[in-house]
């Protein structure tokens, strides 16, 4: 019996693609054991699936300055040893990456140790967390074809991302039952990823009496982000974060406004979602996000709102025209020749697997 690890974490994003591997890697009889943070997101997601999770300490590696650039260092080094003592003391035959912060000294103990390693980059541009991890990697996956030139060619494998089967599976009645919402009205979802974007919550509460005239509206708007005063208005319901009802949920909907998480529009193409993409601002990130955004505008599958664009106005006329081009959007990507990216990955585990 094969033993794989499995790491990443710091957004929901370094973690879904995991989560959507495991049916796979289950039928196939593989022991899996999870390596990520002490007190990430992905503490909480994994240990929901029944996954042994080991923490390990975790350093953040920053492009700008920030007092704590000085302490995290040491961080990463205790996490590299920690990670080493698991790789000795569980001998897996293979580690899975997905990135994030924390998989970096787990992608290093493992080189260390001679065991090979998968990492997976979501985004089109490799990330500073894979950049680290690459030259102890077997194997890079990607998701865009635009990724390949960034990646060492005899290791890049265009593989997509896996997207969990339960998001195919939603029903349009549990999410009405949730909502309270009628069926003779469209339904809008709004999602600033699994932290949630204040600066699109402000804007489409601002747009709520117009957007409300045309749509039902759900919104996942982050921790620690809902608006108290909005609780018992019709036709609007707000949540924190959604787990296990999340495929419900997009079963009802008919239009998605969204960051441009990587995860997250993969997610909306598989499901043949019509998207308005609000990426974060090259000013509050290495701007991967926009590049996504970029080459989803340009296949077809999504209309996109820079941030610094975003305003009450312009939130109503992108909505206003996504939803008049909606047939177009889903036409683009039902035409859109997706890999299995769960088969062509398990694939290359098991090639790769010691």
């Amino acid at each position: 019996m094969k033993h794989i690890i499995l790491t990443g974490g710091g957004t929901a994003g370094h973690v879904t693609p995991n989560i959507a591997l495991l049916p796979r890697l289950r039928a196939a009889g593989y022991t899996i054991t999870y390596i990520g943070s002490t007190d990430g997101i992905e503490k909480k997601l994994i240990e929901a699936q029944h996954i042994p999770y080991y923490g390990i300490s975790s350093g953040k590696l920053r492009r700008y300055f920030d007092w704590k650039n000085f302490t995290d260092p040491f961080r990463v080094i205790k996490g590299f040893s920690e990670a080493s003592s698991l790789m000795k003391k569980l001998k897996p035959d293979i580690v899975f990456s997905k990135g994030g912060f924390v998989s970096v000294p787990v992608v290093m103990a493992a080189k260390r140790r001679h065991i090979p390693v998968i990492c997976h980059e979501s985004d089109l541009t490799p990330g500073l967390a894979n950049k680290l991890s690459m030259p102890g990697a077997t194997k890079v996956c990607c998701n865009f074809p635009e990724t390949i030139q960034y990646l060492p060619k005899d290791k890049a494998v265009l593989t997509g991302c896996p997207i969990r089967q339960e998001l195919m599976e939603g029903k349009r009645s549990a999410a009405l039952t949730l909502t309270g919402f009628t069926t003779g009205k469209p339904v809008l979802m709004v999602m600033g990823g699994s932290l949630g974007a204040g600066v699109i919550n402000q804007a489409v509460r601002d747009a709520l009496p117009e957007l409300l005239k045309q749509w039902q509206i759900i919104h996942l708007c982050g921790k620690g982000k809902l608006d108290d005063s909005l609780l018992h208005t019709k036709g609007y319901v707000q949540y924190e974060y959604i787990q296990k009802e999340l495929p419900d949920l997009f079963a009802l909907c008919d239009l998605v406004i969204s960051r441009a998480g990587a995860n997250a529009v993969c997610e909306f193409l598989k499901l043949q979602k019509p998207m308005l993409l609000i990426p974060l601002s090259a000013r509050a990130s290495r701007g991967d996000q926009i590049l996504n955004a970029r080459s989803f505008e340009r296949q077809g599958f999504s209309m996109v709102l820079e941030e610094e664009e975003l305003t009450k106005e312009s939130l109503l006329h992108a909505v206003s025209s996504l939803s008049a081009h909606r047939e177009d959007y889903i036409q683009s990507m039902r035409s859109c020749e997706q890999t299995d990216a769960i088969d062509t990955i398990f694939r290359l585990i098991e090639e790769t697997a010691r």
